[in-house]
């Protein structure tokens, strides 16, 4: 039992250094760039962590931050793990964000008890529905799940547009004026703000979104590696044909990998009308969650718990941005630091696949030589 334990830490620690090695790397090499400017590193790195850490609302609005962060970043990893490279997230996301919307006004009436949690239901069913759709196409005709993604991430933004700008307008449900905004969800279908439980939250906007995003990431390492249902998913990811081989469906399981990862960014839409926004607005770019999702999941190494940890880092430096600015240093600098921790764990992957590579190479070298030379006898 020993043995076990300390094998299974010794795992966790070997995963961890990797990304912890490159987060230090990429602050030490963003000193460098804050130097370039003409700025005191001491300074920005103490504007960019005290406007995120330094008081408890400051960290309230961190939090707010990183939960739609844990969505998206939950989205991505789980379509990682199962052999998907989901780049939809962000319209999932908006499409989540629409439907939650849509179930507000339509369940208006109902308690809050039941509408609260309705309206993230319906969040989730809007970013699965539209996951299926390059599930279906990726399972039944092979088209490459990056091409249909990224299409329909510009398809989300627009039909959001139309549903707001028509059919969800203040205009057209109260006939009041115009807006370029949809309805607003009523006030018992919204997130509870932390600061109605805690109040030294204060004017921070964190709500209890946190909460159902740190649940949920819990439920879906319980779904990967603790149900069977995860073991497939894991398995056609691995190696569709030995699944197809050990009788795994490798059409359904793409299909519901799909909708599942949808669902999780459509979550992140959820939280944000629910616990912030209360409507959608119209908008000629989306917000962005889902892109950054790809990264807190390549530096979570696609582990529903590293995506929290992930997740939080990317908070901070999202909130703590703003004070850096303010202090007079380019806001630029985190998405710097950013890039360059992608760029340190994309590395870890292309030394991971190198040797691999050399090998076969080496292999095929071996081979064509072996053949030339019964060919030559």
């Amino acid at each position: 039992m020993s043995n076990k334990k300390e094998s299974k830490l010794s795992f966790v620690l070997d995963n961890m250094k990797f990304p912890v090695i490159a987060i230090v790397l990429s602050f030490i090499i963003g000193t460098f760039f804050i130097l370039w400017t003409g700025n005191n590193p001491l300074i920005a790195y103490g504007a960019l962590f005290g406007g995120s850490l330094g008081d408890i609302p400051k960290i309230g609005q961190t939090l707010l931050k990183t939960t739609p962060l844990i969505f998206t970043g939950l989205s991505v990893a789980f379509a990682f793990r199962t052999g998907l490279f989901n780049i939809g997230a962000e319209g999932q996301y908006v499409m989540g964000a629409l439907f939650s919307v849509i179930a507000g006004y339509v369940f208006r009436g109902m308690p809050g008890f039941i509408l609260v949690p309705a309206i993230l239901i319906s969040g989730a069913l809007g970013g699965a529905i539209w996951a299926f759709i390059p599930g279906v196409l990726k399972a039944k005709m092979g088209i490459h799940e990056v091409i249909v993604t990224i299409m329909l991430n510009y398809t989300a933004l627009f039909v959001s547009n139309f549903f707001i700008r028509t059919i969800m307008n203040p205009k057209t449900l109260m006939g009041t004026e115009q807006k370029a905004y949809s309805v607003l969800i009523p006030e018992h279908g919204r997130l509870t703000q932390l600061t109605e439980i805690f109040p030294p939250f204060d004017y921070s906007s964190v709500n209890t979104g946190i909460f159902v995003a740190i649940l949920v990431a819990i439920g879906v390492w319980f779904i990967l590696f603790k149900t069977t249902m995860g073991y497939e998913l894991r398995s056609v990811g691995h190696n569709p044909t030995a699944s197809e081989y050990g009788g795994i469906s490798i059409t359904k399981n793409i299909i519901l990998s799909m909708v599942i990862a949808g669902a999780l960014a459509g979550l992140a839409g959820s939280t944000i009308v629910a616990g912030l926004t209360y409507k959608i607005d119209m908008a000629s770019a989306s917000a962005g969650y889902g892109f950054t999702g790809i990264s807190v999941a390549l530096v979570g190494k696609n582990h529903p718990i590293g995506v929290l940890a992930s997740a939080l880092l990317f908070g901070i430096m999202s909130n703590g941005s703003r004070s850096m600015q303010i202090a007079g240093i380019p806001k630029e600098v985190v998405g710097i630091i950013q890039g360059i921790i992608i760029i340190f764990i994309a590395g870890e992957a292309i030394l991971k696949v190198l040797p691999a590579w050399q090998e076969r190479r080496k292999k095929k070298k071996e081979l064509k030589k072996e053949i030339d030379t019964k060919e030559a006898e």
